[in-house]
């Protein structure tokens, strides 16, 4: 009778020390990704933007992007300086406030594709692996074609980012 007493005394300790709830709800942070798309990649270039919006159950971090179809990825930000539109990777990564839809889009944060693969056109697919400072990794596959345009009156420019 001690036998089974101390099997299930083992089989308690053991789950009550896994490491699946650490935040006392039983769920896992996630971050929902939407709208996924890149741009084709220009005739000779090697590089192009891509955009998706991103919206974390928690507060979170994009700290990464992986890419198959790329040697290189990496999460930028577009702001003017001197009157003149400068790109810089965002070293530290993209913050993501809890339940806030954080958008990237041409003119902005984005993704910049280095080292393209093979040229990207309309129609195509590239796949995306999203890491988190948090939350688990998310797979994105992004269609490739023009990015919607934001209210500004203007037209899709076909520059990389």
């Amino acid at each position: 009778m001690t036998r089974p007493l101390i099997l299930v005394a083992a089989l308690l300790t053991l789950a009550a020390c896994s490491p699946g709830d650490a935040g006392g709800s039983g769920e896992a942070a996630t971050v929902r990704v939407a709208g996924a798309i890149c741009r084709p990649t220009p005739v000779g270039r090697q590089m192009t933007g891509c955009y998706l919006t991103l919206t974390a159950a928690t507060a979170d971090r994009l700290v990464s992007v992986n890419s198959p179809d790329a040697n290189m990825v990496q999460i930028h930000e577009s702001r003017i300086e001197s009157g003149m539109m400068m790109m810089g990777e965002l070293r530290e990564g993209l913050p993501l406030p809890a339940g806030e839809t954080v958008t990237l889009e041409p003119g902005g944060n984005h993704l910049m594709l280095m080292g393209v693969k093979e040229p990207l056109v309309a129609g195509d697919t590239v796949a995306l692996t999203l890491t988190f400072e948090s939350s688990p990794p998310v797979e994105v596959t992004a269609t490739v074609g023009q990015p919607a345009v934001a209210e500004t009156g203007g037209t899709a420019a076909p520059a990389a980012a």
